[in-house]
């Protein structure tokens, strides 16, 4: 009996211990609940409701981007592209293979979608392929019968209507690469391009306008079901630029196929009218993806149709650079203009020739009729007597051997040589020859042709600093400034000596034996006044000067000159600025100054119109001449 009762004493008491523990954790999952439940309520709440909404981001529509009037050179279109859903479908790779029998599905496309199934849900839309024309979406429409889970989806594009024409300027868009991430969501959606040259790029931020949001009901597993609210975002601002792309057009038709670059610029406003590179390349096929040939073709051209030439190309100036030369020497008053240097077809440095480029010689020159007749030997004792320091100096002062400051990514500095950079350079010291030769626009000297243009700007300005730039509103801090502030610093070169160099400039263009006197305009009050350059490209041997120099259209086009000529207009009250480089193209006066005197025409004529509109009272495009 003690026994039996001493077993239910200890199964009571274990009894009694569970019951205890039980009511220990009921109490303690009591207060848990009551803890989650009333204490942490509107926490929860919260949460529960970001599971059932789920926000995700709208990509606004991307800012035009337009001509100084009003011609839309990119603008935004309906992307019309295939996408499949692979729950809904019995077999991915079937669909794929039915789809392909009713439009192009390369194998690269199929890979990319089996990677994409792998990685997101099987609810999850995946893109087939983008920008399919109205006759395959129809055919797909046609269609969807037997192709499960495929659908068509709108969406934007960026478009390009002028295709190849101003290309360069504008630039493309692609997609984000990891590197370009920059925090902004907008980036993070799946097919968002972002400017990848030219304006595209450099005002890129201003573009893309700011993300909307849409705010969707979704199951537990992150399924769509309905659509709650739509906020639209705001739409990227609108860019109008300088170019005036009739003139663009024109100045691309008039360099033909030639491998070439022409600037024409307002010489007080800085505004660039044209920008021309040739050949040139269509920014659509970037958007849309380019093929292997395509991109073969375009990367191996000789010619490099992807190089923006105008600021991207620098090329030795040649004769140009002796308006450069001349300054330096008359205002370190190393000459004077009446000095004359008699020039017998060469002159001699120690044991050296230096031949000029006409070989029985000009006779006697001074300082105009060297510029007119582009004397090589009066422009070496020029610089023999100046030193190249003090033309390097100027050369500065008037926009080379440095950026312009242009907004365009991908402009080069070129060079405007001296002792030290040959030093630093080269570790090797300045010959005495070398002063002679560059102050041709030879040996290290390389510019821009936007360099070039400035350059004329400011000599045909007063000697003002204008800086070029292409975009002409609010976007364009630069524009901007040169708007409510036009008065650019002054370069401090006298009025005396632009004036003598610029009537140098006249006798090139309008005065009978002038370089350019073939090229010259003839309609009063649209006179240019230029500088014709030819810069070569290989060494002329003593063989081949007392044997005879090839012309340049017998030899090989890699050896050819480069073919130059700077100029402003109307002489009378000057306004723009021409710059034009023929890479290869023989001489600046038979190759280059028609080239400039056929698009200044179209320039000023352009003008002209506008103001007899204005003067008529009908309605005229923007103001040229509107700072």
């Amino acid at each position: 009996m003690y026994h039996d009762n001493d077993r239910s004493k200890l199964f009571s008491r274990r009894a009694m211990m569970l019951a205890g523990g039980k009511a220990t954790l009921m109490g303690a999952l009591a207060a848990r609940m009551y803890y989650l439940q009333v204490m942490e309520a509107d926490k929860y709440a919260v949460q529960a409701e970001d599971n059932r909404i789920s926000t995700r981001l709208l990509a606004p529509p991307r800012g035009l981007i337009l001509d100084r009037n009003g011609i839309a050179m990119a603008v935004n279109q309906h992307n019309y592209r295939v996408m499949v859903v692979p729950e809904q479908t019995p077999s991915l790779d079937y669909t794929l293979d039915a789809l392909t029998k009713i439009i192009a599905i390369g194998d690269g496309d199929r890979a990319r979608i089996h990677k994409e199934v792998r990685r997101r849900r099987s609810f999850v839309p995946l893109s087939v392929r983008e920008n399919l024309t109205w006759e395959e979406v129809a055919r797909v429409e046609v269609n969807a019968a037997d192709l499960p889970g495929v659908i068509i989806d709108v969406g934007q594009s960026r478009y390009y209507p002028l295709e190849s024409l101003g290309a360069h300027i504008l630039g493309y868009v692609s997609a984000v690469s990891e590197n370009e991430l920059s925090g902004d969501p907008l980036e993070e959606l799946p097919g968002f391009r972002i400017g990848k040259g030219g304006v595209e790029r450099i005002y890129d931020m201003a573009l893309r306008g700011r993300h909307g949001t849409s705010s969707l009901e979704v199951n537990s597993v992150g399924r769509v079901i309905r659509e709650l609210e739509r906020k639209e975002g705001e739409p990227g601002l609108d860019l109008n630029l300088t170019l005036d792309m009739k003139l663009q057009e024109y100045a691309a038709q008039r360099l033909g196929d030639e491998s070439a670059a022409v600037v024409v610029m307002d010489i007080h406003t800085g505004d660039v009218l044209v920008m021309a590179s040739t050949p040139s390349f269509d920014p659509n096929s970037f958007n849309r993806g380019l093929s292997n040939e395509e991109w073969k073709d375009l990367s191996t051209n000789p010619r490099s149709p992807l190089t923006n030439k105008a600021i991207g190309g620098t090329f030795a100036p040649g004769s140009t650079f002796k308006l450069v030369t001349a300054l330096a020497a008359l205002e370190a008053r190393d000459i004077t203009p009446e000095m004359r240097v008699f020039c017998s077809g060469h002159t001699q440095l120690g044991s050296i020739k230096f031949h000029c480029w006409k070989k029985e010689g000009h006779g006697a020159q001074d300082l105009v009729n060297g510029i007119k007749n582009s004397c090589d030997v009066y422009f070496y004792e020029v610089a023999r007597r100046v030193g190249f320091e003090k033309i390097a100096e100027m050369a500065k002062k008037f926009g080379m051997g440095a950026p312009t400051g242009i907004d365009l990514p991908g402009e080069k500095s070129g060079i405007i040589p001296n002792k030290a950079w040959k030093k630093a350079a080269l570790k090797q010291p300045w010959h005495p020859g070398e002063t002679l030769i560059n102050a041709i626009g030879q040996g290290y000297v390389t510019a821009t042709a936007m360099q070039l243009a400035t350059m004329t700007a400011r000599l045909a300005n007063g000697g003002f600093a204008v800086i070029p730039h292409v975009a002409r509103d609010q976007i364009s801090e630069k524009s901007a400034k040169s708007r409510s502030n036009p008065t650019w610093p002054s370069l401090d070169v006298s009025r005396q000596s632009l004036a003598l160099v610029r009537k140098g400039m006249f006798a090139v263009s309008n005065e009978p034996g002038g370089t350019a006197y073939r090229a010259r305009i003839t309609q009063d009050g649209m006179w240019l006044s230029g500088k014709t350059g030819s810069a070569q490209v290989r060494r002329i041997t003593m063989r081949e000067r007392e044997t005879g120099v090839k012309k340049n259209d017998q030899l090989p086009w890699k050896e050819r000159d480069h073919a130059l000529f700077v100029a402003y207009a109307p002489e009378e009250n000057p306004r723009y600025s021409i710059a034009v480089i023929v890479e290869h193209g023989g001489g600046g006066s038979a190759v280059a100054a028609p080239i400039a005197r056929d698009i200044m025409i179209e320039v000023q004529k352009r003008d002209m119109a506008r103001v007899a509109a204005d003067s008529a009272g009908a309605p005229a495009s923007p103001d040229l001449r509107r700072f």
